[in-house]
């Protein structure tokens, strides 16, 4: 199944035309700037129609949801699809963030391409981005739950300042669980500062408990790091972030991700008492995520230039980290939005990257169960005919749908390498038409078949680019 899609979509991405950004709807950026793949990522986008997805809760019911968890984010999330009698088409054009980095065999990024998609940018938008893979044409906005509905998907919070000019005015997706790389990351900071150790106890003590951080407990940071990463804990999460916070390093870290030139990721508004308050305030662009991403991967040299001037090095983590760092991610448990390989062989949802699951997950029978979730499917047949690895995190609430991580082909198959990121509005309230009923006992669809789809349609074109 996953030959035979790989050769058409390629097939479409290579024979179709590059598609530039509307003029009406970003004057002023100059689509010569933006690489080959941004203009084929625009054409993948818009051809899976995102827009003919239905929504299971009409806008006064997701308001009145956010409106009852306007701090942490996570706890609005629900995957029930009987919302209301039925679905209903979406209100208006869905958000869309994605960013590919294609990677030489060193690591180094030699293309970029990012596509924007809002009510503001129907047919999408690429962005175009300097040699530091930068960009200063798009006015970033914060996400507002409420606001995507009363004001066409543009935000009214600045996330960089004096970006009113810009061509380009986009509100960006609250990350869920993709925040979780923000965190590790300036866990292993820590790490390499000496303040800490991987194998240190921390005692996690939250005043007040909540209901998204759990009560105490008393565990590694190791094995805090590998419950984020492997199978997104937010208990998990939220001890690193109270631990961060214990160490004064909340604003060290938001302040060096600025002096990286990573100006939208920004983990700001947390608890110190309890490391919850995961909302708006939150932020990551696909762009920089998958900047970050590229970093953590390990690109030799100078990989780009900080806004100071110096050099933008993989030396931002130390090496012992950064494998870590890359192992866990590699283990990722929940493979069911860019890629569908926990659903190996069903009918639903369609193949995506064709990356292996991590044996850890997979019991004797060959299906996938990930802290105690069951996927129900054997996914022995799509292991082995697997064509890359996938180091990833994935996170979703009823608005938020997002993956990020980086792709590396295994030996034999095709030799891509790139580093892809994905962010959206359509979370788990939004569904495909005719999608089937979840199988009895096993955990629910999280997302729209169209983000598995579009998962194999950049990698298809990664392949067919080498």
């Amino acid at each position: 199944m996953y030959g035979a899609v790989g050769v058409v979509t390629a097939a479409a991405l290579v024979a179709g035309t590059t598609g530039q950004a509307s003029a009406e709807t970003a004057k002023g950026v100059d689509a010569k700037r933006t690489g080959k793949v941004g203009q084929h990522l625009r054409q993948a986008i818009e051809g899976l129609r995102f827009q003919e997805v239905l929504d299971t809760a009409p806008p006064s019911t997701a308001q009145a949801r956010s409106a009852r968890n306007p701090v942490d984010k996570e706890l609005n999330a629900d995957r029930r699809v009987a919302s209301v009698a039925a679905p209903q088409p979406i209100a208006q054009q869905p958000q869309m963030d994605a960013t590919v980095i294609e990677l030489d065999r060193r690591g180094r990024p030699v293309s970029s391409g990012t596509v924007l998609m809002s009510p503001l940018y129907k047919d999408g938008v690429v962005v175009p981005v300097d040699r530091n893979l930068s960009t200063k044409s798009v006015r970033w906005r914060q996400w507002d739950d409420a606001g995507w509905y009363k004001n066409k998907g543009q935000g009214t919070i600045d996330v960089v300042p004096g970006r009113e000019n810009a061509p380009i005015d986009h509100m960006l997706d609250y990350p869920a669980s993709v925040l979780k790389l923000m965190v590790n990351f300036g866990v292993l900071r820590l790490v390499d500062q000496g303040k800490v150790k991987l194998d240190d106890t921390y005692s996690y003590e939250p005043s007040p408990i909540s209901s998204l951080c759990g009560g105490a407990s008393k565990k590694t940071i190791r094995q805090y790091m590998d419950a984020s990463l492997t199978y997104s804990s937010n208990a998990a999460s939220c001890a690193l972030i109270k631990m961060l916070h214990d160490n004064q390093a909340i604003d060290p870290l938001n302040q060096t991700f600025q002096d990286l030139g990573l100006e939208t990721l920004q983990l700001k508004g947390t608890n110190p008492a309890n490391g919850g308050r995961w909302s708006n305030s939150v932020t990551m662009s696909s762009l920089d995520t998958a900047k970050l991403l590229t970093l953590i991967n390990g690109a030799p040299g100078r990989v780009w230039t900080a806004p100071d001037g110096k050099p933008v090095t993989r030396a931002v983590l130390s090496t012992e980290s950064r494998k870590f760092f890359l192992s866990e991610l590699g283990q990722q448990g929940f493979n069911d939005m860019l890629s569908s390989a926990n659903r190996c062989g069903g009918d639903y949802p369609a193949p995506g990257i064709p990356n292996a699951v991590p044996s850890r997950w997979i019991g004797e029978d060959g299906t996938v169960t990930v802290d105690g979730n069951k996927f129900g499917q054997d996914v022995r047949p799509c292991n082995a005919k697997a064509e890359v690895a996938f180091a990833h995190k994935t996170g979703w609430v009823n608005n938020t749908a997002a993956d990020a991580g980086i792709v590396r082909a295994l030996p034999g198959k095709g030799g891509r390498s790139y580093v892809v990121v994905v962010f959206s509005n359509l979370g788990t309230q939004y569904v495909d038409a005719g999608r089937p009923a979840t199988p009895p006992g096993t955990y629910p669809y999280s997302y729209t078949e169209k983000f598995s789809k579009l998962g194999r349609l950049i990698d298809a074109y990664e392949k067919h680019r080498h």
